[in-house]
């Protein structure tokens, strides 16, 4: 966790100027080369951090927008507040190293949110689109009889790339198990299976905004992202929060499945080295509770 007096660090105006030295990444990524996003993604994490965290002083009556002013950031940072309105704007396409540090340090940025600024500032790679499918081993290790929890491999774009028996059993109530953001956003079974499903549909959300960071060239996310904003309003309003997690669901889970009923289950997410940009999420009850008996009654 950043201390606030950390966050209040300045940065030497010096560091405005283009880093003359830093080498190109190459690619999407190089210098000059920004793609666009940055000054969206200034502007929702200005919104949503509380000036009480960074040591704002709020003066109610004149404050008119929610989160930080230009030019809270601004002197957080340790830069002028026309240099930070230009990053916001996309008129300053060269910021340094070190100013978004401090702008990811102001801002309260975690890992990924940071890396995801790099990126949208062309200081860092982007990844390359990741092939499709699994490989035999882990295909044939979906099937074994020995792997009894849920299991669910889903994709980049959060596509299910495969599960397994009792994976398959989990998600009997939905009309296609296809896709984990169709089924949580147009599936009318979601609102009910889903226990907290406004807190499932963030993490969702914000794991392929972590994936679209990745693979910004993935035309799958790019779809997935185009047909939900325009069928769904309440995907429209999270994606554009410009929020990141690695986890696509919470690592708890209470799930209402129509055949067996409520399951409290823990949900852990594992990022599969073999296959980039695929992760498993493995849904497991605790030891002998009345869950793990509703799940050996569903795979059984």
């Amino acid at each position: 966790m950043i201390t606030p007096e950390a966050a209040m660090a300045p940065v030497p105006l010096a560091e405005h100027r283009p880093d003359a030295t830093a080498a190109p990444s190459g690619g999407r990524g190089a210098r000059g080369a920004r793609p666009p996003g940055l000054g969206d993604f200034l502007k929702a994490w200005r919104a949503r951090t509380d000036p009480r965290t960074v040591n704002v002083v709020m003066d109610q009556r004149r404050r008119q927008v929610r989160g930080l002013r230009r030019e809270e950031v601004a002197h957080l940072v340790g830069i002028s507040t026309d240099y930070y309105t230009r990053l916001e704007q996309g008129r300053e396409r060269h910021p340094s190293a070190q100013v978004l540090k401090a702008i990811a340090r102001a801002l309260r940025l975690n890992d990924s949110e940071s890396g995801h600024l790099f990126r949208l500032a062309g200081l860092a790679a982007w990844s390359s689109v990741p092939a499709p499918g699994l490989g035999l081993p882990l295909q044939d290790l979906l099937g074994s009889p020995l792997l009894r929890a849920p299991v669910v491999v889903i994709g980049p774009s959060l596509d299910i790339v495969d599960l397994n028996p009792a994976g398959a059993a989990l998600c009997d109530g939905f009309s296609t198990a296809d896709n984990l953001l169709r089924m949580v956003f147009r599936d009318p079974a979601a609102r009910t299976f889903f226990g907290e499903w406004q807190s499932s549909a963030r993490m969702a959300v914000a794991r392929l905004r972590a994936s679209s960071t990745r693979y910004p060239d993935d035309p799958r996310i790019a779809g997935i992202v185009r047909e939900l904003s325009a069928g769904s309003a309440d995907f429209a309003e999270l994606w554009s929060a410009h929020e990141l997690r690695l986890s696509p669901l919470p690592s708890e889970q209470l799930l209402h499945h129509p055949l067996v009923g409520d399951l409290h289950l823990y949900c852990s997410t594992f990022e599969i080295v073999t296959a980039p940009g695929q992760h498993m999420l493995i849904f497991t009850p605790r030891p002998g509770s009345r869950s793990a008996r509703r799940i050996e009654q569903l795979t059984g």
